[in-house]
C-alpha cells in the first residue's frame, strides 16, 4: 500500500469532519425547523436580516438547476454522475504526485462536501437539506444568495482555495508536494 501514506490519509480527517458536521446539522434542522421555517440570527447596522436559518429542500443541484427535469433522469444526473466524478477525484488524489499538501487538503474538502450532499440525495427522498440564507445586498441582482448548507460551503470554499493555489503555485515542487 505504497499509495496510502500518512500525508495522503490525514486530509481525509477533514472529509470525515465535513460529512459529520453537515449531516449532524442537517438532522438537527430537519428535526427542529419546519420546512420553509425562518429564524433571524444576525442583523446589520441598518437592522436588515443578514443571516436566516431557512429550511428548504433541493431536489436538483446548485441553484435548483435541473429541478424541472423528469424524475427518471434525476438519479443518473444527480447521483451517478457525481459518484463517478468523486471517484475520479479520489483516484487523482491518490495517484497524482503533482499536487501540493494544501491542494490535498482542499481536495479532501471538496470530497467531503460532495459526499455530504450525495448522502442526502440517496437517503432523503425529499431532497438535499439547505438551510443557510445570506443577504446579498442586490449584487448580481440577488437580494439573498440561494439557500445552501455546510457541504455546499465546503465545496465552494475548497474550490476557490484550489484555484488560487493553482494560479499561485506554478511548479508543484515549490509548493511543498505532499
Amino acid at each position: 500500500m505504497k499509495w496510502l501514506t500518512k500525508s495522503k490519509a490525514l486530509p481525509f480527517l477533514l472529509t470525515a469532519f465535513i460529512i459529520l458536521a453537515d449531516q449532524g446539522v442537517k438532522s438537527f434542522i430537519v428535526k427542529n425547523w419546519p420546512d420553509n421555517g425562518r429564524g433571524v440570527f444576525i442583523k446589520d447596522v441598518f437592522n436588515n436580516d443578514i443571516l436566516w436559518i431557512y429550511h428548504v429542500r433541493n431536489r436538483a443541484i446548485a441553484f435548483s438547476l435541473g429541478n424541472s427535469l423528469p424524475d427518471f433522469i434525476k438519479p443518473a444526473l444527480f447521483i451517478i454522475v457525481p459518484l463517478v466524478l468523486l471517484g475520479g477525484l479520489v483516484w487523482y488524489y491518490f495517484k497524482s504526485t503533482e499536487i501540493t499538501r494544501l491542494q490535498r487538503w482542499v481536495l479532501a474538502g471538496i470530497i467531503g462536501g460532495g459526499l455530504g450532499n450525495l448522502i442526502d440525495r440517496i437517503c432523503r427522498p425529499d431532497g438535499v437539506v439547505d438551510f443557510i440564507s445570506v443577504k446579498f445586498y442586490g449584487l448580481f441582482g440577488l437580494t439573498r444568495w440561494p439557500t445552501f448548507n455546510i457541504a455546499d460551503a465546503s465545496v465552494v470554499v475548497s474550490c476557490i482555495i484550489l484555484l488560487i493555489s493553482i494560479l499561485v503555485i506554478k511548479d508543484p515542487k515549490e509548493g511543498n508536494k505532499g
